[in-house]
């Protein structure tokens, strides 16, 4: 779902944030200081225009717990569910979440995966924080990517990232053992009362289906 264009890399991010621009960079979270990694793609035109533009209730959501063969057929059915309309894009956007699930369970050797789609209009996870998980994937495919900086919980960093359209990060959290810990919070863009709609993919790894709630 990205062209093959040579690839910028963000200029100026913090400390512990690894930049890379090709899917087998993302293995470098487990490198030691690394608290996150962006993997930066540039998607295409028509792909972006067509995602951007649909009308919210015809984009897939759900939260469900499965293995990663699973997801392909688990989010062609959330499309049909939704009336997300049946074409290329719609199968770009299928395959994509198909992939970034593959990738995340090999990265971080997770038999099971959480995955989220959420449809996101308000200001929900605006403050700054680190997630209780070990490791967590986020996706932005419509409307202003996940933002993050180096500070002190419960409050702004002093220097805001945000990560591009249609970029995957993978972010530590608290599970992670880690020690110190980094210092990189993240959160939602705050976004109510601007008429923006948000559809991010969310992935954690899973060890046994029945401890989650």
């Amino acid at each position: 779902m990205h062209d093959s264009t040579v690839h910028t890399l963000m200029q100026g991010t913090p400390v512990g944030v690894q930049q890379v621009d090709d899917v087998e960079g993302l293995s470098a979270i487990h490198r030691p200081g690394n608290a996150a990694v962006v993997w930066h793609r540039h998607p295409l035109k028509s792909f972006q225009n067509w995602i951007e533009t649909l009308p919210p209730e015809n984009l897939p959501s759900a939260r469900i717990i499965l293995r990663p063969d699973g997801v392909r057929d688990a989010v062609t059915h959330l499309c049909d569910r939704a009336g997300t309309p049946d074409c290329a894009n719609r199968t770009r956007l299928i395959d994509d979440i198909a992939a970034l699930s593959d990738i995340f369970a090999s990265t971080m050797r997770a038999r099971w995966l959480r995955l989220r789609l959420d449809l996101v209009t308000t200001n929900a996870c605006r403050k700054f924080h680190v997630d209780a998980v070990q490791a967590r994937l986020v996706c932005t495919y419509r409307g202003t990517g996940t933002q993050y900086g180096t500070g002190q919980t419960g409050s702004d960093p002093d220097r805001v990232f945000t990560v591009p359209a249609s970029s995957p990060i993978i972010l530590r959290g608290t599970r992670w053992p880690e020690h110190p810990a980094s210092g990189l919070l993240h959160r939602s863009p705050p976004i109510e009362g601007t008429g923006e709609t948000r559809l991010l993919l969310v992935l954690d790894p899973v060890d046994e289906p029945e401890d989650e709630i």
